[in-house]
């Protein structure tokens, strides 16, 4: 059942959601070579309770960590650890949200430590601008299919391709809550969009082939051909007068709407 938020729950939500853009940016910003995924987690993790909030996904179905980190070939739900380095190049993809008032936030951003080669700065670019597509389907009276449809457009004219397995989702006051968010699919299909839903519009896109698999942790998906992934997200409330953007505080200079 997809769950409505009125005008007192919006504004909580808003500063849950602002929490979580700052904690993604503060990660993103500690993005050096040398560093490990361990130690910025630890970082985001820090900030998100200073801001007097929770960690969502830290525990979420029995994660470790209060962030999703993946780098590279890895699209999503990398697991932080002390012996994953960051090297000049990389690309690392960061994953996370905090509850507070009751209510959840949730983002995501590719970032790059260094100088990045054309092809890793041309996936993350398109990426980005696959999510800006998404948000701008994203009015009151159209359906999640135009969502789906605009970010899957976008991609593919482009060269990339999104994954399946894999969807963004309603977001409230549980993390993942209805709708189902696809990055592909027919235009004109889906829950109709009303003022009040909240969604979490995440385009996860590969460098050559949507196929994805599980690592052995049973957690850290990569892409099965070893290309590289990108994974952008905001959280955004659907309202009469367009898309509002609830955790666009992550971007920082090179990543503007």
């Amino acid at each position: 059942m997809i769950q409505l938020k009125n005008a007192k729950e919006l504004a909580v939500m808003r500063r849950a959601c602002e929490i979580s853009a700052l904690a993604l940016r503060r990660g993103g910003e500690a993005i050096e070579a040398g560093i490990t995924t361990a130690e910025i987690d630890k970082i985001i993790f820090d900030f998100i309770k200073r801001q007097g909030a929770k960690p969502n996904f830290k525990g979420l179905y029995g994660f470790p960590g209060t962030a999703c980190i993946s780098v590279n070939d890895e699209v999503i739900h990398g697991i932080p650890s002390h012996a994953k380095v960051i090297r000049p190049g990389d690309i690392v993809s960061i994953d996370t949200g905090a509850a507070f008032g009751g209510f959840n936030g949730d983002n995501a951003c590719t970032f790059g430590c260094g100088k990045l080669d054309l092809e890793a700065r041309r996936l993350l670019d398109v990426t980005r601008e696959s999510l800006h597509r998404g948000i701008a389907a994203a009015v009151f009276g159209a359906r999640v299919g135009d969502i789906s449809n605009a970010v899957q457009t976008y991609v593919e004219e482009n060269g990339f391709s999104v994954v399946r397995s894999f969807v963004g989702h309603g977001v409230g006051k549980e993390l993942h809550e209805d709708p189902e968010v696809p990055n592909f699919g027919p235009a004109g299909r889906g829950p109709r969009l009303v003022a009040g839903m909240t969604l979490a519009i995440e385009p996860m896109v590969n460098q050559k082939h949507y196929s994805v698999v599980t690592g052995a942790d049973g957690w850290t998906v990569k892409t099965a051909d070893g290309g590289l992934s990108a994974h952008f997200e905001h959280t955004v409330a659907i309202t009469a007068a367009g898309p509002e953007v609830l955790t666009k505080a992550w971007e920082g200079p090179e990543w503007t709407l």
